[in-house]
Protein backbone atom coordinates (compact mmCIF):
# COMPACT_ATOMS: atom_id res chain seq x y z
CA UNK A 1 0.00 0.00 0.00
CA UNK A 2 1.92 3.43 -1.22
CA UNK A 3 2.19 5.12 1.88
CA UNK A 4 0.78 9.07 2.35
CA UNK A 5 2.31 12.12 3.69
CA UNK A 6 0.41 14.09 5.53
CA UNK A 7 0.76 17.55 4.36
CA UNK A 8 -0.34 20.41 6.96
CA UNK A 9 -1.00 24.34 5.84
CA UNK A 10 1.65 25.76 7.99
CA UNK A 11 4.63 23.63 6.16
CA UNK A 12 4.17 25.32 2.61
CA UNK A 13 6.93 27.02 1.88
CA UNK A 14 9.48 25.03 3.71
CA UNK A 15 11.48 22.48 2.92
CA UNK A 16 9.11 19.94 4.09
CA UNK A 17 7.06 20.84 1.41
CA UNK A 18 9.50 21.70 -1.19
CA UNK A 19 10.97 18.02 -0.34
CA UNK A 20 8.14 16.04 -0.85
CA UNK A 21 7.85 17.23 -4.60
CA UNK A 22 6.46 13.59 -6.46
CA UNK A 23 4.85 12.09 -3.88
CA UNK A 24 1.86 10.97 -3.13
CA UNK A 25 0.06 13.81 0.08
CA UNK A 26 -2.76 14.37 1.87
CA UNK A 27 -4.35 17.44 3.18
CA UNK A 28 -8.02 18.82 4.18
CA UNK A 29 -8.72 22.58 3.30
CA UNK A 30 -11.59 24.63 1.62
CA UNK A 31 -12.38 24.51 -2.26
CA UNK A 32 -13.00 27.28 -3.74
CA UNK A 33 -13.41 28.06 -7.93
CA UNK A 34 -15.11 30.05 -10.17
CA UNK A 35 -18.23 32.14 -8.87
CA UNK A 36 -21.31 29.59 -9.16
CA UNK A 37 -19.40 26.62 -10.34
CA UNK A 38 -20.59 23.67 -7.62
CA UNK A 39 -18.51 20.73 -9.32
CA UNK A 40 -15.32 20.72 -10.99
CA UNK A 41 -12.13 19.16 -11.56
CA UNK A 42 -10.49 21.99 -11.06
CA UNK A 43 -10.24 23.89 -8.25
CA UNK A 44 -7.94 25.77 -5.39
CA UNK A 45 -7.61 24.55 -1.91
CA UNK A 46 -7.10 26.87 1.32
CA UNK A 47 -6.33 26.84 4.85
CA UNK A 48 -9.98 28.76 5.48
CA UNK A 49 -13.04 29.20 3.53
CA UNK A 50 -13.48 31.78 0.99
CA UNK A 51 -16.48 32.92 -1.07
CA UNK A 52 -14.60 31.96 -4.78
CA UNK A 53 -11.31 31.35 -6.39
CA UNK A 54 -11.11 35.65 -6.65
CA UNK A 55 -11.00 36.09 -2.84
CA UNK A 56 -8.37 33.81 -2.42
CA UNK A 57 -4.80 34.94 -0.89
CA UNK A 58 -2.60 36.30 -3.39
CA UNK A 59 0.19 34.41 -1.27
CA UNK A 60 1.43 32.21 -4.27
CA UNK A 61 2.63 30.05 -0.45
CA UNK A 62 -1.07 29.69 0.83
CA UNK A 63 -2.74 28.58 -1.80
CA UNK A 64 -2.60 24.60 -3.51
CA UNK A 65 -3.93 24.25 -7.11
CA UNK A 66 -5.66 20.93 -7.51
CA UNK A 67 -6.35 19.28 -10.87
CA UNK A 68 -8.86 15.84 -9.89
CA UNK A 69 -9.43 12.68 -10.90
CA UNK A 70 -13.10 13.59 -11.94
CA UNK A 71 -15.63 16.27 -10.71
CA UNK A 72 -15.77 17.15 -6.99
CA UNK A 73 -19.22 18.45 -4.90
CA UNK A 74 -17.42 21.89 -3.88
CA UNK A 75 -20.52 22.40 -2.13
CA UNK A 76 -20.33 20.26 1.43
CA UNK A 77 -17.68 22.12 3.00
CA UNK A 78 -13.84 21.28 3.87
CA UNK A 79 -12.29 18.49 1.42
CA UNK A 80 -9.83 15.73 2.27
CA UNK A 81 -7.59 15.01 -0.32
CA UNK A 82 -5.08 12.96 -1.98
CA UNK A 83 -3.07 13.13 -4.55
CA UNK A 84 0.53 13.39 -6.38
CA UNK A 85 2.39 16.96 -4.68
CA UNK A 86 3.63 19.08 -7.42
CA UNK A 87 6.40 22.36 -6.54
CA UNK A 88 6.80 24.52 -8.98
CA UNK A 89 9.97 26.22 -9.51
CA UNK A 90 10.36 27.42 -12.78
CA UNK A 91 7.73 29.97 -13.10
CA UNK A 92 7.53 32.39 -10.13
CA UNK A 93 3.52 33.92 -11.97
CA UNK A 94 2.19 30.42 -10.55
CA UNK A 95 1.14 28.81 -7.58
CA UNK A 96 4.04 26.85 -6.16
CA UNK A 97 2.18 23.71 -5.05
CA UNK A 98 -0.08 21.78 -7.51
CA UNK A 99 -2.41 18.67 -6.32
CA UNK A 100 -2.43 16.26 -9.53
CA UNK A 101 -4.68 12.93 -9.83
CA UNK A 102 -6.52 14.45 -6.80
CA UNK A 103 -9.44 12.77 -5.21
CA UNK A 104 -11.28 12.52 -1.84
CA UNK A 105 -9.41 9.79 0.65
CA UNK A 106 -10.71 6.54 0.71
CA UNK A 107 -13.30 6.38 3.27
CA UNK A 108 -14.46 10.12 3.21
CA UNK A 109 -17.86 10.97 1.97
CA UNK A 110 -18.42 14.42 1.10
CA UNK A 111 -16.56 17.41 2.92
CA UNK A 112 -15.34 17.76 6.43
CA UNK A 113 -17.57 20.22 8.16
CA UNK A 114 -15.69 23.72 9.84
CA UNK A 115 -16.28 21.71 13.13
CA UNK A 116 -14.40 19.37 12.05
CA UNK A 117 -11.58 21.54 9.82
CA UNK A 118 -11.51 23.64 13.13
CA UNK A 119 -11.03 20.62 15.70
CA UNK A 120 -8.01 19.33 13.80
CA UNK A 121 -6.68 23.09 13.84
CA UNK A 122 -2.76 21.59 14.41
CA UNK A 123 -3.33 20.08 10.71
CA UNK A 124 -4.40 23.07 8.48
CA UNK A 125 -3.17 26.32 10.53
CA UNK A 126 -2.06 28.62 8.02
CA UNK A 127 1.38 30.49 9.22
CA UNK A 128 -0.20 34.17 10.20
CA UNK A 129 3.08 35.55 9.43
CA UNK A 130 3.36 34.50 5.87
CA UNK A 131 -0.36 35.82 5.25
CA UNK A 132 -0.34 38.91 7.43
CA UNK A 133 3.30 40.14 5.94
CA UNK A 134 2.09 40.03 2.35
CA UNK A 135 -0.48 42.88 2.65
CA UNK A 136 1.17 44.94 0.32
CA UNK A 137 3.12 46.53 2.25
CA UNK A 138 6.57 46.48 1.61
CA UNK A 139 9.28 48.24 0.50
CA UNK A 140 12.30 47.50 -1.55
CA UNK A 141 15.76 49.79 -0.35
CA UNK A 142 17.36 49.40 -4.06
CA UNK A 143 16.17 48.50 -7.36
CA UNK A 144 16.84 48.33 -10.88
CA UNK A 145 13.91 46.61 -12.00
CA UNK A 146 12.00 46.65 -15.25
CA UNK A 147 15.43 46.58 -17.18
CA UNK A 148 15.98 50.50 -16.37
CA UNK A 149 19.82 50.52 -16.59
CA UNK A 150 19.66 48.47 -20.49
CA UNK A 151 17.00 50.37 -21.30
CA UNK A 152 18.46 53.65 -20.49
CA UNK A 153 21.29 52.76 -23.49
CA UNK A 154 18.05 52.33 -25.80
CA UNK A 155 19.37 48.80 -26.45
CA UNK A 156 16.03 47.36 -25.33
CA UNK A 157 13.04 47.97 -23.85
CA UNK A 158 11.47 48.18 -20.25
CA UNK A 159 9.93 45.43 -18.56
CA UNK A 160 6.72 44.91 -16.45
CA UNK A 161 7.36 45.86 -12.98
CA UNK A 162 3.64 46.43 -11.86
CA UNK A 163 2.59 42.98 -12.05
CA UNK A 164 5.19 41.22 -9.77
CA UNK A 165 4.90 44.31 -7.09
CA UNK A 166 0.97 43.60 -6.80
CA UNK A 167 1.75 39.47 -7.16
CA UNK A 168 3.72 39.31 -4.52
CA UNK A 169 3.02 42.27 -2.08
CA UNK A 170 5.13 45.17 -2.59
CA UNK A 171 4.36 48.50 -2.06
CA UNK A 172 6.88 50.80 -3.45
CA UNK A 173 11.05 50.01 -4.61
CA UNK A 174 13.28 52.62 -4.70
CA UNK A 175 14.03 52.32 -8.32
CA UNK A 176 17.83 53.51 -9.37
CA UNK A 177 19.51 55.48 -12.10
CA UNK A 178 23.53 54.67 -12.17
CA UNK A 179 24.68 57.91 -12.43
CA UNK A 180 28.42 56.65 -13.07
CA UNK A 181 27.59 53.94 -15.57
CA UNK A 182 28.96 55.49 -18.44
CA UNK A 183 32.21 54.98 -17.38
CA UNK A 184 32.16 51.65 -15.25
CA UNK A 185 32.77 48.31 -16.43
CA UNK A 186 33.84 44.83 -15.58
CA UNK A 187 37.66 44.65 -14.70
CA UNK A 188 39.98 41.78 -12.86
CA UNK A 189 36.73 40.57 -11.23
CA UNK A 190 35.11 43.10 -10.32
CA UNK A 191 33.30 46.35 -11.55
CA UNK A 192 35.75 49.61 -11.63
CA UNK A 193 36.02 53.16 -13.43
CA UNK A 194 37.30 52.75 -16.50
CA UNK A 195 38.00 56.01 -17.68
CA UNK A 196 37.35 59.83 -16.46
CA UNK A 197 34.15 61.25 -17.47
CA UNK A 198 33.51 64.08 -20.15
CA UNK A 199 32.30 67.75 -18.50
CA UNK A 200 29.17 67.14 -18.57
CA UNK A 201 28.81 63.35 -19.69
CA UNK A 202 27.20 62.07 -15.95
CA UNK A 203 24.96 64.99 -16.26
CA UNK A 204 23.70 64.32 -19.50
CA UNK A 205 23.34 60.48 -19.57
CA UNK A 206 21.91 60.78 -15.67
CA UNK A 207 18.88 62.87 -17.13
CA UNK A 208 18.31 60.09 -19.74
CA UNK A 209 17.84 57.85 -17.28
CA UNK A 210 15.48 59.72 -15.06
CA UNK A 211 13.41 60.21 -17.80
CA UNK A 212 13.33 56.86 -18.18
CA UNK A 213 11.97 56.27 -14.69
CA UNK A 214 9.07 58.75 -15.43
CA UNK A 215 8.36 57.01 -18.78
CA UNK A 216 8.23 53.72 -16.90
CA UNK A 217 5.87 55.40 -14.25
CA UNK A 218 3.39 56.51 -16.99
CA UNK A 219 3.70 53.70 -19.23
CA UNK A 220 2.57 51.09 -16.13
CA UNK A 221 0.40 53.08 -14.46
CA UNK A 222 2.70 53.73 -11.15
CA UNK A 223 3.18 56.46 -9.03
CA UNK A 224 5.63 58.15 -7.56
CA UNK A 225 6.46 58.67 -4.40
CA UNK A 226 7.24 62.25 -3.35
CA UNK A 227 6.40 62.94 0.11
CA UNK A 228 6.30 60.91 3.61
CA UNK A 229 2.38 60.86 3.67
CA UNK A 230 2.52 58.90 -0.42
CA UNK A 231 4.81 56.40 1.14
CA UNK A 232 2.43 56.20 3.96
CA UNK A 233 -0.51 55.44 2.11
CA UNK A 234 1.41 53.21 -0.92
CA UNK A 235 -0.09 49.51 -1.36
CA UNK A 236 0.62 47.15 -3.75
CA UNK A 237 -2.36 47.80 -5.26
CA UNK A 238 -1.22 50.97 -6.46
CA UNK A 239 2.76 49.80 -6.94
CA UNK A 240 4.76 53.28 -6.73
CA UNK A 241 8.42 54.09 -7.10
CA UNK A 242 10.59 56.39 -5.11
CA UNK A 243 13.15 58.39 -7.52
CA UNK A 244 16.31 57.43 -6.21
CA UNK A 245 20.13 58.13 -7.85
CA UNK A 246 22.97 55.31 -7.04
CA UNK A 247 25.63 58.18 -6.86
CA UNK A 248 26.11 61.54 -6.61
CA UNK A 249 28.13 61.48 -9.95
CA UNK A 250 25.68 63.60 -11.48
CA UNK A 251 25.84 66.53 -9.37
CA UNK A 252 29.67 67.00 -11.00
CA UNK A 253 30.68 68.95 -7.95
CA UNK A 254 27.43 71.19 -8.25
CA UNK A 255 24.92 71.33 -4.98
CA UNK A 256 21.82 73.45 -6.91
CA UNK A 257 21.79 70.00 -9.47
CA UNK A 258 20.30 68.47 -6.37
CA UNK A 259 17.60 70.98 -6.26
CA UNK A 260 17.24 70.58 -9.67
CA UNK A 261 16.48 66.69 -9.27
CA UNK A 262 14.16 67.12 -6.46
CA UNK A 263 12.38 69.55 -8.01
CA UNK A 264 12.26 68.17 -11.61
CA UNK A 265 12.71 64.35 -11.36
CA UNK A 266 11.31 64.05 -7.66
CA UNK A 267 14.49 62.54 -6.47
CA UNK A 268 13.76 61.43 -2.85
CA UNK A 269 17.17 59.07 -2.54
CA UNK A 270 20.35 59.72 -2.72
CA UNK A 271 23.04 56.97 -2.67
CA UNK A 272 26.24 59.46 -2.44
CA UNK A 273 28.72 57.52 -4.56
CA UNK A 274 28.90 54.33 -6.41
CA UNK A 275 31.91 52.83 -8.22
CA UNK A 276 33.59 56.07 -9.03
CA UNK A 277 35.40 57.81 -6.11
CA UNK A 278 33.83 60.89 -6.78
CA UNK A 279 33.20 64.60 -5.09
CA UNK A 280 31.71 63.19 -2.53
CA UNK A 281 33.78 60.72 -1.16
CA UNK A 282 36.07 57.35 -1.04
CA UNK A 283 34.58 54.04 -2.13
CA UNK A 284 34.88 50.62 -0.88
CA UNK A 285 36.05 49.01 -4.01
CA UNK A 286 38.57 51.60 -4.90
CA UNK A 287 42.14 52.76 -3.03
CA UNK A 288 40.83 55.98 -0.25
CA UNK A 289 41.58 59.23 -2.35
CA UNK A 290 39.49 61.43 -0.18
CA UNK A 291 40.03 60.33 2.97
CA UNK A 292 36.43 59.43 3.30
CA UNK A 293 33.68 62.24 2.85
CA UNK A 294 34.47 65.21 1.43
CA UNK A 295 33.36 68.76 2.08
CA UNK A 296 31.34 68.59 -0.42
CA UNK A 297 29.75 65.20 0.22
CA UNK A 298 29.21 67.45 3.89
CA UNK A 299 27.29 69.79 1.99
CA UNK A 300 25.46 67.25 0.12
CA UNK A 301 24.33 65.63 3.31
CA UNK A 302 22.83 68.55 4.73
CA UNK A 303 21.18 69.82 1.48
CA UNK A 304 19.45 66.50 1.38
CA UNK A 305 18.51 66.66 5.13
CA UNK A 306 16.93 70.31 4.29
CA UNK A 307 15.15 69.37 1.23
CA UNK A 308 14.00 65.96 2.42
CA UNK A 309 15.93 63.38 0.34
CA UNK A 310 17.10 59.85 2.29
CA UNK A 311 20.75 59.68 2.25
CA UNK A 312 22.02 56.22 1.35
CA UNK A 313 25.61 55.55 2.28
CA UNK A 314 26.23 51.97 0.40
CA UNK A 315 29.26 51.33 -1.17
CA UNK A 316 30.73 54.23 0.96
CA UNK A 317 34.18 53.65 2.99
CA UNK A 318 33.65 53.27 6.52
CA UNK A 319 35.01 56.62 7.14
CA UNK A 320 32.89 58.02 4.78
CA UNK A 321 30.17 56.64 6.88
CA UNK A 322 31.17 57.85 10.13
CA UNK A 323 31.85 61.44 8.96
CA UNK A 324 28.40 61.13 7.59
CA UNK A 325 27.08 60.24 10.45
CA UNK A 326 28.52 62.94 13.04
CA UNK A 327 26.97 65.00 9.93
CA UNK A 328 23.49 64.42 9.37
CA UNK A 329 20.16 65.49 11.64
CA UNK A 330 18.37 62.49 10.03
CA UNK A 331 18.52 59.00 9.99
CA UNK A 332 20.37 57.38 7.52
CA UNK A 333 20.12 54.07 5.17
CA UNK A 334 22.29 51.88 3.71
CA UNK A 335 20.54 50.11 0.92
CA UNK A 336 22.00 46.85 -0.32
CA UNK A 337 25.02 44.95 1.50
CA UNK A 338 25.65 42.15 3.94
CA UNK A 339 27.39 40.93 6.83
CA UNK A 340 31.30 39.89 6.64
CA UNK A 341 33.17 38.73 9.95
CA UNK A 342 36.72 38.65 7.92
CA UNK A 343 36.09 41.42 5.11
CA UNK A 344 38.56 41.08 2.03
CA UNK A 345 39.94 43.89 -0.14
CA UNK A 346 37.37 45.97 -2.06
CA UNK A 347 34.84 44.22 -0.62
CA UNK A 348 30.83 45.66 -0.23
CA UNK A 349 30.17 43.73 2.57
CA UNK A 350 30.08 45.62 5.76
CA UNK A 351 31.59 44.22 9.48
CA UNK A 352 29.89 44.43 12.52
CA UNK A 353 31.17 48.07 13.68
CA UNK A 354 30.05 49.27 10.03
CA UNK A 355 26.14 48.07 10.49
CA UNK A 356 26.20 49.54 13.87
CA UNK A 357 27.16 52.98 13.09
CA UNK A 358 24.20 53.27 10.90
CA UNK A 359 21.83 52.11 13.81
CA UNK A 360 23.58 54.38 15.77
CA UNK A 361 21.51 57.44 13.94
CA UNK A 362 18.11 55.31 13.67
CA UNK A 363 19.48 54.25 10.37
CA UNK A 364 18.42 50.91 8.26
CA UNK A 365 20.38 48.47 6.23
CA UNK A 366 19.15 46.81 3.66
CA UNK A 367 20.75 43.51 3.17
CA UNK A 368 21.10 41.68 -0.23
CA UNK A 369 19.93 38.39 -1.94
CA UNK A 370 23.38 37.59 -3.84
CA UNK A 371 23.39 34.73 -5.60
CA UNK A 372 26.21 33.23 -3.23
CA UNK A 373 23.11 33.15 -0.48
CA UNK A 374 21.61 30.17 -2.51
CA UNK A 375 17.22 30.27 -1.45
CA UNK A 376 15.45 32.51 -0.16
CA UNK A 377 15.51 30.38 2.85
CA UNK A 378 19.28 31.43 3.03
CA UNK A 379 18.29 34.84 2.61
CA UNK A 380 16.08 35.28 5.20
CA UNK A 381 19.20 33.03 7.49
CA UNK A 382 21.55 36.52 6.09
CA UNK A 383 18.49 39.21 7.38
CA UNK A 384 18.13 37.30 10.55
CA UNK A 385 22.44 37.42 11.47
CA UNK A 386 21.82 41.38 10.45
CA UNK A 387 18.63 41.70 13.26
CA UNK A 388 21.26 39.83 16.03
CA UNK A 389 23.95 42.82 15.31
CA UNK A 390 21.78 45.91 14.95
CA UNK A 391 18.50 44.93 16.12
CA UNK A 392 14.62 44.67 13.92
CA UNK A 393 14.32 48.19 13.67
CA UNK A 394 16.99 48.52 11.68
CA UNK A 395 17.16 46.19 9.03
CA UNK A 396 15.32 45.81 5.72
CA UNK A 397 15.52 44.38 2.12
CA UNK A 398 17.68 45.96 -0.16
CA UNK A 399 17.57 43.37 -3.40
CA UNK A 400 19.55 45.24 -6.21
CA UNK A 401 16.95 44.01 -8.63
CA UNK A 402 18.46 43.45 -12.06
CA UNK A 403 21.78 44.85 -10.38
CA UNK A 404 23.48 41.99 -8.94
CA UNK A 405 26.11 40.50 -11.84
CA UNK A 406 26.15 37.37 -10.22
CA UNK A 407 22.06 37.25 -10.37
CA UNK A 408 20.13 37.16 -7.34
CA UNK A 409 18.40 34.20 -5.19
CA UNK A 410 15.07 36.64 -4.97
CA UNK A 411 14.60 37.66 -8.94
CA UNK A 412 11.27 38.27 -8.53
CA UNK A 413 8.82 40.24 -6.31
CA UNK A 414 6.52 37.87 -7.05
CA UNK A 415 8.63 35.81 -4.76
CA UNK A 416 8.24 38.01 -1.73
CA UNK A 417 5.24 35.43 0.33
CA UNK A 418 7.93 32.78 0.01
CA UNK A 419 10.48 35.17 2.17
CA UNK A 420 7.99 36.11 4.46
CA UNK A 421 7.32 32.43 4.88
CA UNK A 422 11.09 31.73 5.75
CA UNK A 423 11.12 35.08 8.06
CA UNK A 424 8.30 33.52 10.33
CA UNK A 425 9.77 30.89 10.95
CA UNK A 426 12.18 33.01 13.35
CA UNK A 427 10.31 36.52 13.47
CA UNK A 428 6.84 37.78 14.68
CA UNK A 429 4.40 38.97 12.46
CA UNK A 430 4.68 42.97 13.77
CA UNK A 431 8.82 42.50 13.27
CA UNK A 432 8.61 41.09 10.05
CA UNK A 433 6.36 43.87 8.84
CA UNK A 434 9.38 46.23 10.13
CA UNK A 435 11.72 44.29 8.02
CA UNK A 436 9.89 44.12 4.84
CA UNK A 437 9.63 48.06 5.12
CA UNK A 438 8.07 49.31 8.01
CA UNK A 439 11.64 50.49 8.88
CA UNK A 440 12.25 52.16 6.06
CA UNK A 441 8.83 53.81 5.79
CA UNK A 442 9.91 55.13 9.06
CA UNK A 443 13.39 56.84 8.01
CA UNK A 444 11.44 58.16 4.89
CA UNK A 445 9.19 59.85 7.25
CA UNK A 446 12.14 60.98 9.64
CA UNK A 447 13.79 62.30 6.45
CA UNK A 448 10.79 64.50 4.43
CA UNK A 449 8.80 65.10 7.40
Amino acid sequence: MLQRMKLRWNDLGTARADKAHGKSVDITGWPSAALGVTRTNYFVLTAEVSCCAGCVPSNRLAVIEVFADKELDLTSGALRLSGTLHVETEDAEQWRYQLRAAKPLDGVKGGVTRRTLLAASPLICLPVPVMAQTDGTAVDLHSHAGNLIRASYGREGLLDIASPMKKGGMAAICLCIVADSPVIGSSSGRIRPNRNPRPGELYDFSKIQFGKIHEMVRTQSLTIIKTAADLRAARATQPSVIVTSEGGDFLEGRIERLDEAYQRWQLRQLQLTHYRVNELGDIQTEPAEKGGLTDFGVEVIRRCNSLGIVVDLAHGTFDLVKRAIATTSKPVILSHTALSDRPYPWTRLITTDHARAIASVRGVIGVWPVQQIKDVSSYATDIARMVDVVGVDHVGIGTDQMGLPGGSSMPSYADLPELAGALSKRFKPDEITKLLGGNYRRVFDAALG
